[in-house]
This record gives structure tokens, sequence and C-alpha cells, in this order.
């Protein structure tokens, strides 16, 4: 077996709209296809003893053993894949269940797809199943343990944490979107001028001056002792020759903490000696510059959790700890603990296993004991000096029993301090008492308190303290959306797009679009390029200056990663031809249909579907669509159109030379198309579609027709506005025409336009694109012929993969089948080609420059005009 391709989709995509997160692996199963698993001795019985909890997976049987079942009987070795991928990350903890494996025409290759949580085990599980399922084949031992481990390594490092998960969680329970800004835990929660931004447990709203007190352990305490909340007495100091005299001052038994510290680091509890003092204070050290001595206060160490000033949550905190027995070693004890169910690798479980560190042994020295003490039936021996869960520690909810003064104070410390978010730890014998009774006093307050003691607590009740986060930052009323229209097809997506984005500027909202020559906001550009993937539609979308997203979306980005956004509010398909077959397993229209779906598929339930009634592909998707749907027709008399207006539909078409918005029987008539730039005084017949797809995407959100109209007459085709689409430059003598058609469809759209136009000569410059089919690109060369007197042919790019006399051999065959005496001149030099194309051209000739043969055309043509207008 080989491993061609591993994918990582992560929005919408061709496999499930809800599914978002799914690893494609593209398979070749090389001999193994010709052997299915019932042929492979030995095969059925080493995968049930490897992996016996597979026997859960129901398959096509639909009951439990069904997989099983299947492999008995014969299945390929993709499926099988699929299944181990999906068993390995349960056993690493990440239960995912959703699978597909398909063989794509060429045979023995198939698509692997299953889904994942975290994208780097997806990826790692793809390439494990594949070495799990050949150790089996060829009967070789495999270390199994030793890929779960890892996995669970990978996800600690690249999983969000339980805090930050916890409120990611409960945003996608709102449908809030989420975007993860870096690789630890900086997300963003929305999309555009309405997203905020948390890391962990603070939010855009957390004081940074609230952050530093409450980072200065010493600078807190005086602030609480100044609003008379009670706290532990003591002092801060950084000079060994202080300490004596501190320990004097305080009295034992002590408390040593790092000023800086966190979670627990570097404090040593329950100091009874100057010698231990000694070690206390050289281990804080090591964590901060200064060390807090304070009272040992006994009692029970506690975690109160104010949100928005609001108490939500509070839960006593144990030490980890193990109970002995009478029997079994410390470290034994230990081990047992670890085998809880519910305790794991870092952050994977609600608890998190015990490691034995220096803390674990001092503690047990000052018992006098060794990890080999053997500690009497029902003692007690604490493993760590602080409750922290990460730690080790325990947890119990205690929410419902605070008492209301304590409620008080802990909502007035998040006041003083001056944090949205706060912890307060608290060390009291209970809280169903006043501090100010039983002598608690406040230890702590962090400004970014871990949530899991709270999420998952040890004993008690679970608290959803996340979704008071989410109602402090998106209150009722406040958007978390942007509006989204998504524009793909064939041809026209580039123009429609910029069309619909200055339809909107120009009533009055920042837009920001992508396109296939770069990512604008507002009408500037901020990155060039083809950008019509996933990754450039997220840059708009995480861009707090716009207001209103409007996305092309090719092919490409769909097939390689899936769509940028998971809903939109339009989707707009202006049409499906015959172009890039034969690439990433789509080989005709009806596959290439079901890529274009994808879009309309993300299209929210209320939100609509803007689709060509002039293409067959179209109608179809329109008749599956799960969302509002409307047509454009350049007939009103379409049979779609007239069916779907009679039953109250809405449509935009074009009629008696208007462009017209149809509900139901009613017309309202936008504008004349010779009133139109775009459409070249009415003549050019794919333009008018790209302004009704527009207009009618327009319409459909709200805008007037009389608003729609101002913006499609100051709309102008040039090369700033429309970029290779049908810019004309105007010479002394002659004009060039240039237009990126690279597809049949589009040669023929040009085509049309060129019929109407009086000329002496026309002259075209073509070329091919590698990665296209050879009859698409004959058929290109075929349109060419029949409408230029005299065709350039400039091979310099876009081989992608070919031979470059390949491409042009294809292309003159082309020409010659129509006319084998027309002139064809090759020049794979492109600024040569095109100044000889200039130098040469006729009085009253009709230069045609198409697929971006030229590099840099529309720069190297201006340049030629220039130099034209300055002589």
């Amino acid at each position: 077996m080989k491993i061609l391709n591993i994918q990582v989709l992560r929005g919408p995509n061709i496999w499930s709209i809800s599914r978002k997160k799914l690893i494609q692996m593209r398979l070749d199963l090389e001999d193994l296809e010709q052997k299915p698993t019932n042929v492979i001795e030995g095969f059925s019985e080493r995968i049930e003893k490897l992996l016996p909890s597979m026997f859960t997976h129901r398959c096509s049987k639909g009951v439990e053993g069904g997989f099983f079942t299947r492999v008995k009987e014969g299945t390929w070795m993709g499926h099988v894949i699929e299944h181990i991928a999906l068993e390995i990350q349960t056993l690493a903890g990440m239960e995912t269940g959703f699978g597909r494996t398909r063989m794509t025409k060429t045979e023995g290759i198939y698509n692997v797809v299953f889904s994942y949580l975290e994208e780097k085990v997806g990826v790692y599980s793809a390439e494990a199943a594949v070495r799990i399922a050949e150790a089996l084949i060829n009967n070789e031992e495999y270390d199994l343990e030793h890929d779960i481990r890892r996995m669970k390594e990978i996800r600690e490092l690249e999983a969000l944490g339980p805090s930050t998960g916890s409120i990611v969680e409960e945003a996608v329970k709102r449908s809030i979107p989420w975007i993860r800004l870096n690789k630890s835990s900086l997300v963003q929660l929305g999309y555009g001028k309405n997203q905020v931004r948390f890391r962990a447990t603070m939010t855009e709203k957390t004081s940074s001056i609230a952050v530093d007190i409450a980072s200065n352990k010493e600078e807190t305490k005086r602030l609480l002792t100044e609003a008379a909340i009670p706290v532990a007495s003591g002092v801060t100091i950084s000079n060994p020759d202080d300490l004596e005299a501190s320990v004097k001052k305080v009295g034992f038994p002590l408390v040593f903490k790092p000023l800086d510290g966190n979670h627990g680091k570097g404090a040593t509890i329950n100091v009874k000696t100057l010698e231990d003092a000694v070690a206390a204070f050289e281990y804080a050290k090591t964590y901060s510059r200064k060390v807090i001595i304070e009272k040992f206060i006994t009692g029970y160490d506690f975690r109160v959790l104010v949100i928005d000033h609001k108490v939500v949550a509070a839960a006593q905190r144990d030490p980890a700890h193990v109970r002995g027995n009478g029997i079994h070693t410390i470290q034994e004890l230990i081990d047992k603990e670890n085998e809880d169910p519910r305790r794991g690798y870092g952050h994977e479980n609600v608890l998190t296993e015990i490691a034995v560190d220096r803390d674990t042994l001092d503690l047990l020295a000052k018992k006098e004991y060794t990890l080999e003490t053997v500690p009497e039936k029902g003692e007690i021996v604490y493993l760590k000096s602080t409750a922290n869960l990460s730690t080790g520690g325990t947890s119990i909810d205690v929410t419902d029993i605070v008492h209301p003064q304590n409620i008080f104070i802990c909502e007035r410390i998040s006041r003083v301090i001056g944090l949205d978010i706060c912890g307060i730890d608290i060390m009291a014998q209970n809280l169903t008492q006043p501090l100010t009774e039983n002598g608690g006093v406040v230890l702590e307050v962090n400004a970014a308190p871990g949530f899991r003691m709270h999420l998952a607590p040890s004993e008690g009740l679970p608290r959803n303290v996340a979704a008071p986060v989410i109602d402090m930052l998106y209150p009722q009323g406040k958007l978390s959306q942007i509006p989204i229209i998504a524009v793909t097809g064939t041809n026209g997506k580039t123009t429609t797009t910029r069309l619909i984005a200055h339809i909107i500027r120009s009533n009055g909202k920042r837009v920001g679009f992508t396109t296939s020559d770069g990512v604008y906001v507002h009408n500037t550009m901020l990155m060039k390029g083809d950008t019509t993937g996933p990754v450039s539609a997220e840059f708009i979308l995480k861009d707090p200056t716009v207001e209103f997203a409007v996305l092309e979306t090719a092919r490409g980005g769909i097939l390689r990663a899936g769509l940028g956004f998971n809903a939109c509010d339009i989707g707009v398909v202006t049409n499906i031809q015959e172009d890039h077959l034969g690439l990433s397993d789509i080989h005709n229209l009806d596959d290439l249909t079901r890529v274009k779906a994808v879009v309309i598929g993300a299209v929210r339930r209320k939100g609509w579907a803007v689709l060509n009634a002039d293409n067959g592909y179209c109608v179809r998707i329109g008749k599956d669509a799960r969302c509002n749907v409307a047509y454009f027709s350049m007939d009103e008399n379409n049979p779609v159109i007239k069916e779907h207006c009679r039953k109250g539909g809405i449509a935009a078409i074009y009629e008696n030379g208007f462009i017209t918005i149809k509900t139901g029987d009613w017309k309202l008539r936008v504008d004349k198309a010779t009133h139109i730039p775009l459409t070249f005084g009415g003549s050019v017949n794919f333009m008018i579609q790209n302004v009704l797809a527009a207009t009618l995407a327009a319409y459909l959100w709200g805008y007037k027709p009389e608003d729609i109209r101002l913006s499609l007459e100051t709309f102008i085709p040039s090369a700033a506005h429309t970029p290779g689409r049908m810019n004309i430059f105007r010479f002394k003598d002659f004009k060039v025409l240039v237009d990126f058609a690279h597809n049949p469809d589009g040669f023929n759209g040009v085509k049309g336009f060129l019929q109407g136009v009086e000329t002496t000569e026309h002259v075209g410059i073509i070329s091919a694109t590698g990665d296209r089919r050879d009859e698409d690109i004959i058929e290109t060369a075929r349109i060419s012929a029949q409408m230029f007197d005299k065709i350039y042919v400039c091979q310099e790019k876009y081989l992608r993969g070919r031979q470059q006399q390949e491409l042009i051999d294809l292309l003159v065959k082309g020409i010659k089948e129509v006319d084998p005496n027309k002139e064809i001149i090759i020049n794979n030099k492109s600024t040569e080609c095109l100044k000889i194309a200039i130098e040469t051209a006729q009085k009253g000739s009709y230069l045609t420059i198409l697929s971006n043969t030229i590099d840099n055309t529309i720069q190297r043509v201006t340049e030629h005009l220039d130099r034209e207008l300055e002589s």
C-alpha cells in the first residue's frame, strides 16, 4: 500500500456539510486490490486480537460485530484502514465515528475519509492505520500502545485546554463561529466587526491593570487588606539574609510561595522548622525573584469563580492523595489511583494522573515516609502541597452552600481587583459560615482561573461556567456573525463577486471580498494572488473592520480543505461548465456539480440559493437545496422560471432589454442593460448573466431596486474594477482586449462579443493550461480558429507537469481542424510576442489576449499604451 496524499478538511466539504473536521487520505492499495480480507490467511483473527474493542463497530450490518463480520466475508483494505483510524483515536480518548471509503475511477486507488477531533492526531491516525494494517497482513508484532501514547501526547500539545475548550463548545451550541488564532489558547469568537477574542479564561474585556495586580500577590494582598477583606498575614522577601527575621515575625507554621507563581508551582506548606524554611525559600526562588512567606492557615482549600462580577461556582479542592489499606505501598497506591478511568494524561480526563516529583518526596520525608512505605488502613497520605487539579488534585462542588456574605465578599473582590473573570482562593474550615466568623482568609486572586474543577468536579454537581462567559461576551441582542455571500461556479465568479461587493459598498457597508486576483477590504487589495480558498475566506472573517463578506469560492479550495466558513447567508452558483475536469477525481459535470453544491449546502435554512435556471446542473442543485431558492435566467419563458414564479418564487430575468426582478407574477424592472457599463451596451450575454446573479443576490439581502440600479451604473469594467475580465485598451489605430477566459465556455463568451465588433482584422494570442484535458485544450483552439484571422500561440507558462511542445501541438491541432490554412505564429517569449503583435497590428484591427497568456498581461499592455501616449 502507498499513501498518495493526506488532506485535512476543516469546513463543509464534499463528504459532509455538517461534519467539518475530516481527514481525506488518498490510498493506493497496489496488489492488495486483488486481495480482500477473506483471502489473507489469519487476518480476521489477528485484527480481532489486536483491536477487540472494534466489536462495537456496526458497519453496514447495523449490529455490533458487524465490521468483524465484513472482514470475515471479505472487504477491501481501504475500508479496514478507515475503521482502524477511527478506533485508535477512540482508544486515545478521542471518540469520533464518521467514516467513508470510496474507490476512485482509478482502479486500486481509494479515498479513505474519517472524522477527527484534533487535526494532527487525525493525520497521525491515518498513517498509523496503514502501518497497523500492513503489520496485520504480514503477521508481524505491532506496538499499538506506542501509537496510543503518541496520539495522547500530540493531543495534549495541540488541543485547546479544558477551560478554553468549554467556552468554544458553549459558543458552538449558540451557533457562534470561532477561529483559533494561534497554536495555544488565543481564540476569536464571531466574524468581522462582531468578533471578540479571548485567551484561556482572559477576554478582551479583561483589564490589563487588573491582571498585573492579580499577578503580584503582594499588591493583591495590600489592596484586599485596605478593602477590609481578610487575608493571611505575611511578608515578601528576596534576600536570604532576611529569612530568619521574617520567619520570627510571621511565626510557624508557614507557607512559602513565589510572588509570581501559578498553578501551585514552587509552593511549600506547613513549614515548621528553620531548616525547612531555608529549603522552602530556595525552592520558591527557582520560580520567582521574590518569595511570599505567609502564616499557614489550617482548613480546606476553596476556589470561588466569579464571572462578570457574579459568583457562578465554588469548589473545595483536595491535594492529590492516597488512602492506605495496610497492604500496599504508597507507590502501589498511586499506581492504583492512576488506574481510575477518570484520570488521564494531562487534560484528557476529569482528573489528572498523579506524578511523583520533588514536592511529593518532600511531603513524604516530613512524615519519614518513602514510596515503599505501607500506610495504615484508612490513613490519608497527601502527595502534593497544593490542591491544583493539574497536579492530581480533586474537587467537590460546594456552590449551593456558600454563605451569602461570602458571595458578597467574592463579588466585591472581583471589583476591587477589577477582573471580569477571576478565581478566588480561600482557606477556611467551610464556606457555609462568613469568613469573618470562622477565621477564613483569601489567599490569592487568579486572573486566568481554570474551569475544569467546576465543569467536571470529582463529586457534586457540574457547573456550566462557560455559559456566563458567553453571556458576558455576547449579551442578548449582540450579533456574532456578519453577512456572508459566497459565489461559486465555472465562469463569472470573480466579476459577480466584485459586482455584489460594489453594490454593498455603495450602500454604506465596509466590505471584505476574495477573488481570483486578490483579497480586498473596502476596495483596497491586501493580498495578491488566487485567493478563492478557505485561508483567504478566513482572512476576511478575521478582519475586525469588515461588516459584510463576499467570498469567491473555487472548486480547488473546497476539494483541498473544505469551505472557510461554517455557513453563509446567500450562495450563488453562476453556472457549471466543463473545466478542470480530470483533476482531483472530478471527471465529469456530475462530479463538478457535487463540488459546487457544497456552497449551497452551507447556506442557512432561512438563507437563499441563487442559481442559474439556464444551466441544468444548477437547477439540479436547486431541487436538493435545504434553503430558499431563487433563479436567474436570460429568458423569462424558461420553464424553470415560469414554474418557480407560478409558485410565488423570486427570480431575476432579462426581458425586453431590462434587468428585472420577478416575484410571482409581479415584475420590478431594475435597469436597462444598455445603461449598465458591465454589459458593454447589452452586447455581452455572459456579463448580463453576471449582472442578473449579482442583482438577485443584492435584492434578496434587502437592497431596493433603485439602490441596486445606481450601483450597476457606477460599476465600470476596467483593469481596476474587473482585472482580466473584458478589459479593453484603446490604442490610436487599434484596440486590445484582455480576458482571462480559460475554458471553452469562456472562449465562446468572448467569441459572442467579438462577432459584434467591426474590425479590419481579428488577431488572437492564446495558450493552454497543462492541467486541463486534451479535449478541452483542443476545443479552445477550435473556438479560437473561428474568431481570429491570425493566431499567436504563446506557451511560456502554465505547463503544470506537461511538456511545452505537447501543449503547442494540441493547440495547433485544434486550429487546423477548423482551418488548415489559418495563419499561426508560435512565439513562446511572452514579452516579445506581445511587442510584435502590437507593433505589427493593422489600423482598425482588434487584438485579443486570452487565458493570461502574457505574464502580467494588463501591466504589459498598459506600458505599451503609455509609450504610445508619450510619443
